[in-house]
């Protein structure tokens, strides 16, 4: 995966660096691949349990794209929610004997730390929330200035 995050890199793919979204990526491998040799569970509780998991880093992404502190910190949390429904769903599973005990507890392991690093993650924007006021987002008018021989007066107009 490391030498795809490597390429083709500008300011709004900066989420690919982020723990949590790598995390997030990783525990969707992980879910699909068990997913894919169980046998005994209908496709459509398959396609609810891949959807849930895809949108914990589908969300992170998102949430970063919007260049807004404040929708961030709402993408977050749907993400949260989205890892939340997944969990359950996944126990689900353990409780009704469609996955064994093993492969839950190493899921569950990689579930927890993704969970944790999220929550301190949100925390943390929050916090600059409430000190800064805002996500900067100057970004946009330099891009503009140097990439397309844009000159100040024309931006402020």
């Amino acid at each position: 995966m490391k030498k795809y995050l490597e390429v083709n890199k500008n300011i709004n793919r900066g989420y690919r660096k982020l723990d949590v979204w790598i995390e997030a990526v990783e525990l969707n491998g992980f879910v699909k691949t068990e997913l894919n040799e169980i046998k005994t569970i209908s496709y459509k509780v398959k396609a609810d349990i891949e959807a849930s998991i895809f949108s914990v880093g589908s969300n992170i992404a998102e949430g970063y794209c919007r260049r807004s502190l404040k929708e961030y910190i709402n993408f977050i949390n749907v993400a949260l929610g989205s890892l939340g429904e997944n969990y359950s769903q996944i126990f689900s599973l353990l409780i009704s004997g469609d996955i064994d005990e093993k492969w839950f507890d190493e899921y569950d392991k990689l579930h927890y730390s993704l969970e944790n690093k999220m929550i301190r993650f949100n925390k943390a924007n929050i916090e600059k929330l409430n000190s800064s006021g805002e996500w900067n987002d100057d970004y946009k008018i330099r891009e503009l200035l140097e990439n397309y021989d844009m000159e100040q007066k024309s931006m402020d107009a």
